[in-house]
């Protein structure tokens, strides 16, 4: 955890595979804790083509049954198929998931002084998170949108004082 906290969590995160296995993560994530996911995040990578949301887009029954059958993933069939559902959607969007994701960062915003000043969700979050579900993903609410605009450095939540310092886009 204090690797990906250190390395990984609120660094600027660009490109579809990136930006898709974040997004993933965070659905799998919902209910479980989040050293679950890292965990099992090889397994992720592997069980869904490395988050390539081109080869995940084209998945069909016997991927969804596969996916049920691999224990080192959730199992879970509504997040399995929202993933797929939401690599469709990837692939289907004009102008790109970069694009779209990143026109709700809230750069200059102020790190939070403490944990209690971290919102579980934002206006932004909801915006994202309908816009969202308008271009057709799933499992995606506010909660999860903010949690995902954490971990791909749309928003820096880093606490004032802590040693890891963001790196700029």
């Amino acid at each position: 955890m204090l690797e990906y906290h250190d390395t990984e969590w609120g660094r600027p995160v660009h490109g579809d595979v990136g930006l898709f296995e974040r997004l993933s993560l965070e659905a799998f994530q919902s209910g479980l804790s989040w050293a679950t996911i890292l965990r099992k995040r090889p397994a992720f990578r592997a069980a869904f083509a490395g988050f390539d949301p081109h080869v995940v887009a084209d998945f069909g029954s016997d991927d969804v049954d596969r996916l049920l059958a691999d224990a080192g993933i959730v199992r879970n069939r509504a997040k399995i198929e929202a993933t797929i559902a939401n690599a469709r959607a990837v692939v289907q969007l004009d102008g790109g998931f970069d694009e779209l994701v990143w026109s709700f960062a809230l750069p200059g915003r102020p790190r939070p002084r403490t944990l209690a000043d971290v919102p579980a969700v934002t206006d932004e979050s909801t915006a994202l998170a309908r816009t969202l579900k308008q271009r057709g993903f799933r499992f995606v609410g506010p909660t999860t949108a903010y949690a995902l605009m954490q971990a791909l450095g749309l928003v820096d939540d880093h606490l004032e004082g802590c040693v890891t310092e963001p790196k700029p886009t």
